[in-house]
């Protein structure tokens, strides 16, 4: 379900007149709801760990140098290198002289930080990306902007966590005549992904709810 498709959804939830075109959303609810769809997909993204947002990347670290350039975008879960697992490692000073415990990393600035090693490296690293959504191509994003693009969110959950969700923080008021609809819409969608998506069997589900 492509971004069109999400907000025509939410228009018809809350007895709004649909578009045929994307060009047509030019009113000031309009534009609000463009921008809370995108809250709610990143905060729902961005609440866990989702294992399909899980990403790998091969990156060669040349010997002798114990550093590489950190072109990452998400957050790093795992660094495995000659089957060995790279733990993270807070202290990241001690890596400018070279002290750090063996089969460790640290972040400074834009690097990641690594013992130097005699040989070049092959580093695996798994990571969660922080895009939310994709183009009409398949090429990650981090929001939602153009009428085909799509939310990283899986079917069949996406479009209720989206709609609900969305109508719910667009109203805003607990006691609209259908918020505790629209909320307990959002909240059982959630939970279902968070049950049948979540990154490990052993994950208790949950749901978080963000305001701004």
């Amino acid at each position: 379900m492509n971004y069109l498709e999400l907000i025509n959804k939410c228009l018809v939830e809350l007895n709004y007149k649909q578009v045929n075109a994307f060009s047509e959303l030019t009113k000031n609810d309009h534009k609000k709801l463009k921008n809370i769809i995108n809250i709610v997909n990143t905060d729902v993204c961005g609440s866990e760990k989702w294992n399909f947002l899980i990403r790998k990347k091969e990156i060669t670290l040349p010997a002798k140098t114990g550093e590489i350039q950190n072109t990452i975008d998400g957050r790093i879960e795992a660094i495995i290198s000659d089957g060995a697992k790279f733990e993270y490692y807070h202290d990241f000073e001690r890596f400018f002289v070279n002290s750090q415990p063996q089969n460790t990393y640290s972040l400074f600035n834009d690097k990641i930080l690594f013992p130097i090693f005699n040989t070049d490296k092959t580093l695996e690293i798994i990571y969660y990306t922080k895009n939310c959504a994709s183009d009409a191509e398949g090429q990650e994003k981090f929001s939602l902007e153009n009428e085909d693009d799509c939310s990283l969110i899986p079917e069949p959950y996406v479009e209720p966590i989206i709609v609900y969700g969305s109508c719910m923080k667009l109203k805003g008021n607990p006691e609209h005549v259908r918020f505790s609809y629209w909320y307990s819409m959002y909240k059982e969608a959630l939970m279902n992904l968070r049950s049948r998506i979540s990154a490990s069997a052993d994950d208790v589900p949950s749901v978080r709810m963000f305001r701004r």
